[in-house]
């Protein structure tokens, strides 16, 4: 498979090592230095072009992407409560592919099928109050997280009690959300960490948690490539659910 990169930091590198060690070949490298070569004959012979960029540069991406004939793979969050409908439509009614997820993580993938799970099980115990707190690198620029905002919303899709989520500061103890119909989301930046998401199910008697807590990038990494083999024989707006079915 022909790959081109969007994107040349620290997770376009390691995607560029994961998808050599499993046979494909890397067309076409843009980073912000080289936007001409969208329109290069390179990035044209892609069968997916994988992108991991900033929330203001995502949709623009996927648009020269389109453009050229090149099916997406993206993990760039921040982009979709602005363009969302745009990129629904372009996948739906245009003809073009994306292939999006908030986190490639495998075990994401399976923390959030437990996710959707628990609280299924947990709508029906209303004693229980709900609360989401994750925790990455300094240099993420959206807060909260892609991912925090895909578990809440698969949480309150689930719960009667909630309506929503809302983000709340650090500083705040437990509980003490602005409206009990609203899920929490406290987000954390500290150090280099890659990335921990907990959620927490706490009553007068009991608490219980679940925990996914990444030790580097590199699982998001394969998980782009997996997700890439799989849009290349794919089409439409695509997702994790999809790619695993669980």
């Amino acid at each position: 498979m022909k790959i081109a990169l969007i994107g040349y930091g620290k997770m376009g590198r390691m995607i560029e090592e994961i998808a050599l060690s499993r046979g494909h070949e890397i067309v076409s490298i843009i980073d912000i230095d080289n936007q001409q070569d969208f329109d290069s004959p390179a990035f044209r012979s892609a069968d997916v072009a994988i992108e991991f960029t900033a929330p203001q540069a995502a949709y623009g991406n996927y648009l020269r992407a389109w453009e050229q004939g090149v099916k997406v793979v993206s993990g760039s969050t921040g982009w979709k409560k602005e363009h969302g409908d745009d990129v629904r439509r372009a996948c739906t009614e245009d003809g073009k592919t994306l292939f999006w997820a908030s986190n490639f993580s495998i075990g994401v993938a399976i923390f959030s099928a437990v996710n959707r799970y628990l609280a299924q099980l947990m709508n029906r115990f209303p004693q229980y109050d709900v609360e989401l707190e994750e925790t990455h690198h300094v240099h993420k620029l959206d807060h909260p997280s892609g991912t925090a905002i895909t578990l809440a919303e698969e949480i309150v899709e689930r719960l009667d009690r909630k309506e929503g989520w809302e983000e709340v500061s650090e500083e705040r103890t437990l509980h003490s959300s602005l409206s009990k119909n609203l899920l929490s989301i406290t987000s954390i930046r500290r150090g280099e960490v890659p990335g921990i998401h907990t959620i927490r199910y706490d009553s007068e008697a009991d608490l219980i948690t679940i925990t996914h807590d990444a030790h580097n990038r590199r699982g998001f990494a394969l998980g782009a490539v997996l997700a890439a083999e799989y849009t290349a024989q794919h089409t439409g707006l695509l997702t994790m659910k999809d790619l695993f079915d669980f």
